[in-house]
C-alpha cells in the first residue's frame, strides 16, 4: 500500500512517489512539531544537496565538496588558512586535507605556508581556479532560484527569519561537551 505524502494534496500524492530521502514518510498530525521540523529540514537538505550535486557533476564534472571548497576561497582575496577553510566549511580539518591536495594536483588550488609560523599552511585559488569558480557560482546561483521558484519571496524572507531564529535558538541550548 503507496503510503500519501502529508504535504501535497491528494492529487499530487497520485502522481508524486515518496522518495527515499523523504524523511517524514510515516509522519502524523500527532508526532510531535520538533520531530516533524527537524525531518522536513533533513528532507528539504538532502533534496537540494542531491539536485546541486547532480547539476555539478552533469555541466561541470565536479564535486560539491570541490565546489564548496572553491567557492569559500572565492570570497577571499588573499586565501586562507586551511583551519580557517575547515571551519568556514564545517569540516575537520583532516576531511578537507585530501580534497586541498586533489585540488592543487588539478592546477585550482595553490597552498603556500606560512613565514610566521610553518605549520599553517594558506590555500588560494590559482587563475585556473578563479576560472572555474567564476563560471560556476552563477551556474549554483541560478540552481537555488530555480529549485526555490515556487516559494514566494515573502514566504522565503520569512522562512529565513524563522530559521535564524531557530539557529539562535540552538546556539543557546547547544551543549558545551558537544
Amino acid at each position: 500500500m503507496k503510503k500519501l505524502r502529508p504535504d501535497l494534496t491528494s492529487e499530487d500524492n497520485a502522481d508524486m512517489p515518496i522518495e527515499p530521502t523523504d524523511f517524514e514518510s510515516g509522519l502524523g498530525e500527532d508526532d510531535l512539531i520538533d520531530l516533524r521540523i527537524w525531518l522536513r529540514l533533513l528532507t528539504c537538505t538532502n533534496l537540494i544537496e542531491r539536485r546541486i550535486r547532480k547539476n555539478l557533476g552533469k555541466k561541470f564534472d565536479t564535486t560539491l565538496p570541490r565546489f564548496d571548497v572553491l567557492a569559500q576561497l572565492d570570497r577571499t582575496s588573499d586565501g586562507q588558512p586551511m583551519r580557517e577553510l575547515s571551519k568556514r566549511l564545517m569540516v575537520t580539518k583532516g576531511n578537507i586535507t585530501s580534497l586541498v591536495d586533489r585540488l592543487e594536483e588539478d592546477g585550482l588550488v595553490d597552498r603556500q605556508t606560512s613565514p610566521r609560523d610553518r605549520r599553517v599552511q594558506n590555500i588560494q585559488l590559482t587563475k585556473n581556479g578563479q576560472t572555474a569558480v567564476t563560471k560556476m557560482i552563477p551556474e549554483h546561483n541560478a540552481w537555488l532560484t530555480d529549485i526555490m521558484a515556487g516559494l514566494d519571496r515573502n514566504a522565503a524572507m520569512d522562512l529565513h527569519a524563522l530559521l535564524g531564529e531557530l539557529k539562535k535558538s540552538i546556539l543557546l541550548n547547544q551543549d558545551e561537551d558537544i
